[in-house]
């Protein structure tokens, strides 16, 4: 049953996102953009508190149950960077806007973007371990820290490694190739050789 809540959760989230872009570029309701898009975290809720009715009902504690809390936190570490994303290319396709622009590739803007990321893992990790305790302290009786060891290790591991590849692009920071004019993290254009 949780797989099944899951996937209707992410189907809910594409859906809800899909259509409060539409209302706010094609339809032009301000208003309504608002509500669809407030309800992106009521998804998540929801599939929270359906897991805790599902361990106190008397089902057995599996790997779904930490994989709904997942779900949650995945959202509220990234959610917000997958709205932006979807936003510019909804945006630049049906409302004229500009280009959205691609990740940077070069230079200390690389290294922000890679912090970036590891502060959205981070985030992510801790929020979802916050539930999976949490699920522990709800399901009156029903899941043991012991059920969820192998999350609690998985994530924060998830989590270090990219702050050590974040540390990496601090301390060698990757350079663009040679002869490249690099702006904003991006090649956009070639150093012409001087003749002599």
């Amino acid at each position: 049953m949780i797989v099944t809540l899951i996937v209707a959760a992410e189907v809910a989230f594409w859906v809800l996102l899909g259509l409060g872009l539409a209302t706010r570029y094609l339809l032009r309701l301000r208003t309504l953009n608002t509500v669809l898009l407030v309800g992106l975290p009521v998804v998540d809720l929801t599939l929270f508190a359906l897991t805790v009715l599902d361990l106190r009902g008397g089902s057995a504690v599996s790997w779904t149950h930490a994989l709904a809390a997942s779900y949650a936190g995945f959202s509220i570490g990234y959610g917000p960077s997958v709205v932006r994303w979807a936003d510019g290319r909804f945006q630049h396709r049906y409302a004229g806007g500009p280009k959205p622009p691609r990740s940077p590739k070069y230079g200390p803007e690389r290294t922000r973007h890679e912090w970036r990321i590891a502060g959205r893992t981070a985030v992510s990790a801790g929020v979802t371990l916050s539930l999976i305790t949490l699920l522990v302290t709800l399901s009156a009786g029903a899941a043991h820290f012991s059920d969820f060891t192998g999350w609690y290790v998985k994530l924060g591991t998830a989590a270090v490694i990219n702050a050590i590849v974040a540390g990496c692009y601090s301390h060698w920071p990757k350079e663009p190739p040679a002869g490249a004019i690099v702006e904003n993290g991006h090649v956009v254009g070639w150093k012409v050789p001087q003749s002599r």
